[in-house]
């Protein structure tokens, strides 16, 4: 992997400054004064993506698709897949380690999830998503009544502050902006966003939801897994653990090409 990703060295420049943009975002939304702007800017944007819902046409029923949890298992295979494909963004050499790199930064956002959400109920920070709120807005589950009852529509959350699923998605671009070059990094981000899309026309989530408390734990998560030794730790130690069976299974005709099995 590139010497300027995973090491065993503490990159104390990157992770001051993953930290200071994260808690200067973190900052701007609680200061009253700059408060009101992210509010203006929440209202602004649930009214711009959640107004045509209202016609029940091909805009509600794209997200409103995009809303439903199988949607959500199908990115994530996305995600994986794009992750997992050799030639496409990671080399096949790169492949098994930049995953065991990609779950532990993961583990630690959602360690720092658990955190933060007792700082954020302890601080009174919690709020209910804009569907609950905004009066007048369109609900997915009512215009769709039959696809809410068998596929759960995520539309609505009495907790909506940070937005997790936005920090799951994030971190994943963020992680795959060190390998992904040119047209595959828009491709990273084009994932990205349209996965955080549907939560924000449904008004699940506010748009600082996703955009601060979602950034501030990916931010973070980003520093410490990735610009310190626990990425490269972990992975060593994945790396190992895992070697019998990705040994064994590199000698099946089919499975073992596949560049996280075989490693190259």
């Amino acid at each position: 992997m590139s010497s300027s990703f995973l090491n065993n060295r503490w990159r104390l420049g990157p992770m001051l400054v993953c930290h200071l943009i994260a808690f200067l975002l973190l900052g701007s939304w609680l200061w009253q004064p700059s408060r009101e702007l992210w509010d203006a800017f929440d209202l602004w944007l649930f009214r711009l993506l959640n107004d045509p819902v209202h016609a029940a046409g091909l805009w509600a029923r794209t997200w409103a698709i995009g809303s439903m949890r199988p949607v959500d298992a199908a990115v994530g295979l996305v995600m994986l897949a794009v992750m997992l494909r050799s030639g496409l963004i990671l080399q096949g050499w790169q492949v098994r380690r930049a995953l065991f790199a990609f779950l532990t930064a993961l583990v630690t956002l959602l360690l720092l999830r658990v955190g933060f959400a007792d700082l954020v109920e302890a601080m009174d920070w919690q709020r209910p998503s804009a569907s609950l709120v905004v009066e007048g807005s369109a609900r997915l589950s009512q215009l769709f009544p039959d696809w809410e009852a068998r596929w759960d529509m995520k539309d609505r959350a009495s907790r909506s502050f940070p937005g997790d699923h936005a920090s799951v998605l994030l971190i994943w671009a963020a992680f795959m902006s060190f390998f992904a070059r040119r047209w595959t990094l828009l491709l990273v981000w084009a994932i990205a966003l349209i996965g955080i899309m549907p939560r924000l026309v449904a008004g699940a989530h506010w748009g600082s939801d996703a955009f601060v408390g979602g950034v501030f734990l990916c931010l973070l998560a980003l520093a410490w897994s990735c610009y310190t030794p626990l990425g490269q730790r972990a992975s060593d130690w994945l790396e190992k653990l895992t070697l019998p069976l990705t040994s064994r299974l590199a000698g099946l005709p089919l499975l073992g090409r596949l560049s996280v099995i075989s490693g190259r």
